[in-house]
């Protein structure tokens, strides 16, 4: 939003009574194509390759596994459901960046960008693919998406995103300037766009989760639910996985846990679990519909540090998230933290300031959840107990897209066959890690200060976001 927007107290009580009757669930997990919890395991099972996690990072992983060598015997543990974390929570935005956006991928690979860009594509069409290969009903539209300029200094942004864009050779980007832009979708504190017409879908993410377990399990992936992962061990040749009320004894393992703590202990120093929030509305009617227009139906962010993203369902409902980034002293993941009830009023006040033609429309479900985040806003990838385990994580909000690329790439590092994805010099490199408690606590506290400052300010940068910067330090969502 504009900067009024992000700061304005103006509808206050509207806000409130917009949110009054909102269920405290995520939308896209309230839906009766919710499938029943597999039995937990109990006992002893062997296998080839044990993947622990039930988002899209594990059955991904999964999947491409059976799809590689059909007759690889593959288990998948999950500690809670499938789905029911960041995947069943998201936005619903399947993007083919791997580096969180052209900006973030030019400041830290420039050599390897054009080829990430076009690995990201090829990834984005293989999703494609299996959603339809599988019959996968999650409501697949690749309308792209628009980065949306409320500030005059975004404008100048977004004119040099589309000529670097120009320069890679990347022509699914296309400069909107204010009318091009009110003509897709109308509010009035959008100043331009840019809109990447072809590299980004959008989706119901519970249902491709849900979509996924089912083809996994025709495949002959054996998926235990309500099993947690609890410790991790050298056996022989190969691993040893401990669960509440059994063991997997595996020649491999694929972690796919993202935000929650790492198995292998090294990792999580570099990964701190920080909570994003959204709301749902009820279903437009067609009167608001048109006063808004967006018939092509992209997604949409705003270009501040502390953003919005926002998209139209199947059903024409909105679902407005993000600005707030909310950590927790140490790290924790608890179901208390998934609700923040300060955020969703801001986030309501935020909407109507959009879009104040929809005043008096109501939202139905209000949630959050933990996303995985690392100092480079995207993915790293190694492996530990002598190749035989492999891991992937930091997708930092993109991971909707990104987990599939990082499944290809842990089951490449497994197999320790060198690919054109094990070559980049993205994945043999690694974030700089996060700093102890309670030094981690500060520094969080200070760049998010600092970012607000920025969005306040004409997007210009402190010293200590400018030190971050050099260091290659971020922290976002």
């Amino acid at each position: 939003m504009a900067r009024d927007a992000m700061t304005s107290k103006a509808h206050p009580s509207s806000a409130v009574q917009a949110l009054a009757d909102a269920t405290p669930t995520p939308f896209w997990l309230d839906d009766p194509a919710r499938p029943d919890a597999l039995p937990a395991l109990v006992g002893d099972e062997t296998c080839d390759l044990l993947v622990v996690g039930g988002g899209y990072s594990g059955l991904w992983t999964a999947l491409l596994a059976k799809e590689r060598d059909p007759q690889r015997d593959v288990v998948l543990v999950e500690g809670a459901e499938i789905g029911w974390a960041a995947s069943g929570r998201n936005g619903g935005f399947c993007a083919a960046s791997l580096t969180h956006g052209l900006g973030n991928g030019l400041a830290r690979w420039p050599n390897e960008l054009a080829r990430l860009e076009e690995l990201g594509i090829r990834n984005l069409d293989a999703i494609e693919d299996a959603v339809t290969r599988y019959a996968i009903d999650c409501d697949f539209e690749r309308t792209g998406e628009i980065d949306i300029a409320t500030e005059p200094h975004q404008v100048a942004e977004l004119e040099e995103a589309a000529e670097d864009a120009a320069r890679l050779g990347l022509d699914r980007h296309r400069f909107l300037d204010q009318d091009e832009l009110r003509a897709e979708v109308d509010s009035p504190t959008f100043r331009a766009g840019l809109w990447d017409r072809d590299g980004v879908a959008m989706l119901h993410p519970a249902r491709l989760a849900w979509g996924l377990k089912r083809a996994c399990l025709d495949l002959g992936v054996r998926i235990y639910e309500r099993t947690r992962a609890t410790a991790l061990a050298s056996e022989g040749m190969g691993m040893a996985v401990r669960t509440p009320y059994g063991r997997v004894f595996a020649r491999h393992v694929a972690l796919g846990t993202n935000a929650f703590p790492s198995l292998v202990k090294r990792v999580r120093p570099y990964v701190v679990p920080v909570y994003d929030h959204a709301l749902m509305t009820e279903p437009l009617s067609d009167e608001q519909l048109a006063a808004i227009g967006w018939k092509n139906r992209q997604g949409l962010s705003d270009s501040n540090n502390h953003f919005h993203y926002f998209r139209i369902t199947a059903d024409h409902r909105i679902l407005w998230g993000g600005y707030d980034i909310v950590y927790r002293y140490g790290g924790g993941i608890r179901s208390e933290y998934d609700h923040h009830p300060a955020t969703y009023e801001k986030l309501a006040r935020h909407f109507f300031r959009c879009f104040p033609q929809l005043e008096g429309l109501r939202f139905s479900h209000t949630w959050g959840g933990a996303i995985d985040t690392c100092a480079r806003f995207s993915a790293f990838f190694g492996t530990a107990h002598a190749g035989r385990v492999a891991y992937a994580t930091g997708y930092t909000g993109l991971g909707v897209g990104a987990t599939r690329f990082g499944a290809e790439v842990m089951l490449d590092l497994l197999s320790g066959e060198r690919t054109e994805r094990t070559a980049l010099k993205m994945v043999r490199s690694k974030p700089l890690p996060f700093p102890p408690e309670p030094l981690r606590w500060a520094g969080i506290g200070i760049t998010q200060w600092s970012m607000t400052r920025a969005d306040r300010h004409g997007g210009r940068r402190n010293l200590w976001l400018k030190a971050m910067d050099k260091a290659g330090l971020g922290f976002d969502s």
